[in-house]
């Protein structure tokens, strides 16, 4: 009996598999928790900086014909930068007080960004990919000057 009882207590040579066995089961969830907020903040920055800039390039633009030219071109620039997919994103444009046309002299403009976050190594099997891709919103608000061209 004393023999049975020293084998149970022995555990020498097991603390290597004990920490296989720990490193498995907390550090490769935790390395994908920190690679998806890593994507999910790279995304989120981009699409603000693209609410923001477009804004401000649609307020500056001497016209309505300049401001969409030159929101388009700051709009591609920020989905290049920041790996943003083009399809994806989505941009609205409202302006208060709301009149004939938006952008107008004297109207706030607000510009809304929205796209989906896609997780990484998530396949495109059976749909998962686009089922568990996450949503990021962003809006700037800009004044547009009594005096702009396109009013």
């Amino acid at each position: 009996m004393r023999r049975w009882n020293r084998w149970v207590t022995d555990d020498e040579g097991s603390a290597a598999l004990e920490f296989i066995t720990v490193g498995l089961i907390l550090l490769v969830p935790l390395v994908y928790l920190i690679a998806a907020l890593g994507v999910i903040q790279e995304q989120t920055l981009g699409v603000e900086a693209a609410a923001r800039h477009t804004a401000r390039v649609i307020s500056l633009a001497p016209d309505a014909d300049a401001a969409v030219a030159r929101s388009e071109q700051v709009l591609a620039g920020i989905v290049e930068e920041y790996g943003l997919d083009a399809d994806a994103v989505d941009v609205s444009l409202s302006c208060v007080p709301a009149a004939s046309g938006c952008p107008t002299a004297g109207a706030t403009v607000t510009v809304t960004v929205l796209t989906r976050v896609s997780l990484p190594l998530m396949p495109s099997l059976f749909g998962l990919d686009r089922s568990t891709a996450i949503p990021v919103e962003a809006s700037a608000v800009q004044k547009i000057s009594r005096l702009w061209g396109g009013g």
